[in-house]
């Protein structure tokens, strides 16, 4: 099926709310034993099977650059490299300030506890997604140095092989149909599990060649008590879809919208 550029003109009003359509299990499967330790490079967080083979070479960028990772450009709030360890593909972020306030501080937080730094919070919320089977990266490491009243943090996640942003693929070759859907129903997959990722954008939303949508950058991130959140969510991709569209000069049609909305509320009546 060839994908289909479509133009976006007024979209159609967003819908107040949802209710779910059975009851919401929240344990799901139990979750792995993590444990941190205290290397040369920090506090490192991770689950209990990969400590043996556990370093400070992990957080090393000079180490990672000197085995061929590369720098991932993006437009998020973190520095990013790619790389091959342990034969396998990992991704190294390390937390940056964004907005005004990264004019005047880089890299630093206020530290308020081992277990309330971005990078421990990231991961444990990491770790439950993948427990319960949602389509976001898998934790492998969290790591926190801090320095008096402040820390800096790096988090590692296993990398999703052949995937780019939805918004490069706006921007270069369009979606089908099937992949909006597939998008609705995924960020309907995190509401009903009270996910409120709080940058639900088209540069946090990652498509593979097959069209499978996956989410990232779950920094900020919580399970939060079903509310209006969602609704405000849902519309927030909206605006970046609309911000994207504009930045790039790619057309889109409402009828695409419409086809996220109807896959979210579970209107829509075609299978993949």
């Amino acid at each position: 099926m060839q994908s289909r550029v479509r133009h976006w003109r007024n979209a159609p009003q967003m819908y107040q709310g949802h209710r779910r359509s059975g009851p919401l299990r929240r344990l799901g499967t139990a979750l792995a034993a993590s444990t941190i330790s205290n290397l040369s490079c920090g506090t490192v967080l991770c689950r209990a099977e990969a400590v043996a083979e556990l370093s400070p070479d992990w957080f090393d960028r000079d180490r990672w650059q000197e085995s061929g990772a590369r720098i991932h450009t993006s437009t998020g709030r973190a520095s990013v490299m790619i790389g091959k360890l342990n034969s396998e593909t990992w991704v190294l972020r390390h937390y940056c300030r964004g907005g005004f306030v990264a004019r005047f501080i880089d890299d630093h937080y206020w530290w308020l506890g081992l277990e309330r730094t971005r990078a421990f919070l990231e991961w444990r919320l990491l770790d439950k997604l993948t427990n319960w089977g949602l389509p976001a990266p898998e934790p492998i490491a969290a790591c926190v140095r801090r320095t008096g009243l402040v820390y800096q943090a790096d988090i590692i996640t296993k990398y999703l092989p052949d995937t780019r942003t939805l918004s490069s693929y706006l921007r270069e070759e369009g979606v089908r149909d099937e992949t909006w859907t597939r998008i609705g129903r995924m960020v309907r997959q995190f509401h009903d599990r009270d996910v409120c990722h709080p940058d639900l954008t088209a540069h946090n939303i990652l498509l593979s060649s097959a069209g499978e949508p996956y989410l990232v950058d779950f920094d900020n991130a919580r399970i939060r008590a079903d509310g209006h959140w969602k609704r405000r969510g849902v519309a927030r991709l909206q605006r970046s879809l609309r911000k994207v569209a504009l930045e790039t000069g790619v057309s889109f049609d409402p009828d695409a919208w419409e086809i996220v909305v109807s896959a979210y509320y579970g209107r829509d009546e075609s299978a993949d």
